[in-house]
């Protein structure tokens, strides 16, 4: 199992890279983490907001591995605790299931992408900005990483 997070954005500042990579290394080996960041597209006066939405909706969609599971995280989405997220895990991992975790960038997802997800996902019912939304998830997956293993960082 693997899972990806593919995001919307490059060049973050260094405190979402920081905060990113001090879990990437917790779960790369466990969770098989990576991250492919889909360049924002360009916004000027003559394209509007909806254009970029969709140019990068469709960078998303053709970076997709086929008969990945794809989660697109949305505030509209389910909510689950840290509990359910590790055992939800824990099922993929059992089914040798890739993940893709599809994050949006300022603006969100298209309308497509979360279509064609096979779940949508929401980490809070705020609006969360999206470099913030990385360090999060990937906080999130080393704490459900935790569980399944085990070992203390969790507590109930």
């Amino acid at each position: 199992m693997k899972i990806r997070l593919v995001s919307v954005g490059s060049k973050m500042p260094a405190w979402v890279q920081q905060g990113v990579d001090e879990y990437a290394k917790r779960i790369i080996v466990d969770l098989g983490f990576s991250i492919l960041e889909i360049p924002m597209a360009k916004r000027t006066r003559s394209v509007n907001i909806e254009q970029c939405i969709q140019k990068e909706g469709e960078a998303i969609i053709a970076a997709l591995g086929k008969g990945d599971y794809s989660v697109a995280l949305n505030v509209k989405g389910k909510q689950m605790s840290t509990e359910a997220l590790a055992e939800s895990i824990g099922e993929f991992r059992l089914q040798g299931r890739n993940i893709n975790l599809i994050v949006g960038g300022p603006d969100g997802l298209s309308r497509d992408c979360l279509s064609k997800a096979n779940e949508v996902w929401s980490l809070s019912r705020m609006t969360l900005p999206h470099p913030l939304v990385r360090i999060v998830l990937a906080e999130q997956l080393y704490r459900a990483s935790s569980i399944l293993k085990g070992h203390p960082y969790h507590r109930s």
